[in-house]
């Protein structure tokens, strides 16, 4: 009975685990991602092109009620925050519904798909536990938000207006 108990305690506090990561792992940067051309990169390579820059991230699916919703929200933020780079991360089954998505919605942005899915190392790192999913990367490329579904939340504007 003891050993349970002391199971129990061991489960409660690594899931107490709060700790919100300020960087990438190493796994999700190598993490394979393709592009509207074809070109496979990694998300280190993304993330390098695009340094010294605000980035937000809209990690989405065409088939994702929630993350089409969510795009005139998305927009409006592009439209009042230009110098933003918006970084559209598909989870969509197949590039060819990642591509009519991207045109069905008219998203405008920087798009990759997440070749790797749900499981594989960028997916794992972050959790995706629901989609859309926005983080925000500040200008030294550190995560500055890690979780967010909703493009309104006051954290990201708080984050664009820094």
């Amino acid at each position: 009975m003891k050993n349970i108990f002391i199971i129990i305690a061991i489960i409660l506090f690594a899931s107490c685990n709060t700790k919100t990561p300020t960087n990438f792992s190493e796994k999700a940067l190598n993490d394979s991602l393709i592009a509207l051309d074809g070109t496979k990169l990694s998300f280190q390579e993304i993330l390098d092109k695009y340094k010294g820059k605000k980035i937000l991230i809209d990690i989405w699916a065409s088939w994702c009620g929630d993350c089409i919703r969510g795009l005139p929200k998305v927009e409006k933020l592009q439209k009042n925050n230009s110098e933003v780079v918006y970084l559209f991360l598909s989870l969509d089954k197949t590039v060819d519904e990642w591509k009519k998505g991207i045109q069905k919605y008219r998203i405008n942005g920087e798009h990759f798909f997440i070749k790797s899915g749900y499981e594989g190392d960028f997916g794992s790192f972050i959790d995706i536990d629901w989609i859309p999913r926005y983080m925000a990367i500040n200008e030294q490329g550190n995560i500055a938000l890690f979780k967010s579904i909703k493009a309104d939340n006051a954290k990201i504007t708080e984050f664009l207006k820094k």
